[in-house]
C-alpha cells in the first residue's frame, strides 16, 4: 500500500501530464511517469511515485498502475476518466481529467515539479509511438533489462538511470540505499 503522499504524487502527476500534454493516453502517460521517476532518481537517488517498473515489449510499465488501470482506486477514479478514442488503426485510452479537478503541487519538491514541466514541454505534442522510441533508447535502463526479450517482465532497477561514468554515481546510490533503509524502518511492524 502506498503512503498518502505517494498516492497524492501519483494522482497529481497523472493530472499534470493529462492537462499539459496532447494525446495523453495510457502508453504516453506510463512513459512520462517512467521518465519522471528515472530522471529524478538519476539526480537524487529517489523516485517520485515509488512505482516499480518492468520491461515489457513496448517499454517500461509501472506494474501497480497497470494492474489498477481497469478498475481505478477511488482517488484516481475521482480524478480522471479513461476515454477510448479511435486513432487510425488502434484505440487510445485517453486520460481525461474530470471537471473541477486541478493539479496540486503540495506534495512535490521544486525539483520534481521542474522535471514534470520539462517533460511536459518536451513531449507535449509527441504521440505514443515516438514515446516508445524515447524509452527504448539503446543502452538505456529498459534496453539493458529487456535484452531482446530475454528480460521480459523483469523489474528495471532504478540504479540503471545513473550512467556508469557519472561522477556522483556512488554518492547517489548511497543516498538511495539510506533512503530505502529509512522507509523500511518507518513501515508499520506486525506483532
Amino acid at each position: 500500500m502506498k503512503t498518502s503522499i505517494a498516492r497524492s504524487r501519483i494522482r497529481n502527476a497523472v493530472v499534470f501530464f493529462a492537462q499539459n500534454t496532447k494525446a495523453c493516453g495510457k502508453i504516453k502517460l506510463f512513459k512520462l511517469l517512467y521518465l519522471l521517476d528515472f530522471e529524478h532518481f538519476r539526480q537524487t537517488g529517489k523516485s517520485v511515485t515509488g512505482f516499480d517498473y518492468e520491461a515489457w515489449k513496448f517499454g517500461p510499465v509501472p506494474v501497480s498502475l497497470m494492474q489498477e488501470w481497469e478498475d481505478l482506486e477511488e482517488d484516481l477514479a475521482d480524478t480522471i476518466e479513461i476515454v477510448p478514442e479511435r486513432v487510425i488503426d488502434y484505440t487510445r485510452e485517453t486520460v481525461k481529467v474530470k471537471p473541477n479537478v486541478e493539479f496540486c503541487d503540495d506534495d512535490f519538491t521544486l525539483r520534481q515539479t521542474c522535471i514534470m514541466q520539462e517533460l511536459a514541454e518536451k513531449y507535449r505534442e509527441t504521440l505514443s509511438p515516438k514515446m516508445i522510441d524515447v524509452t527504448h533508447v539503446q543502452n538505456g535502463a529498459w534496453d539493458k533489462i529487456w535484452a531482446n526479450g530475454l528480460g521480459a517482465q523483469q523489474r528495471i532497477p532504478y540504479d540503471l538511470a545513473i550512467p556508469d561514468d557519472a561522477n556522483d554515481k556512488e554518492y547517489i546510490l548511497e543516498s538511495a540505499s539510506e533512503s530505502k533503509g529509512l522507509s523500511k524502518a518507518l513501515e508499520p511492524q506486525a506483532y
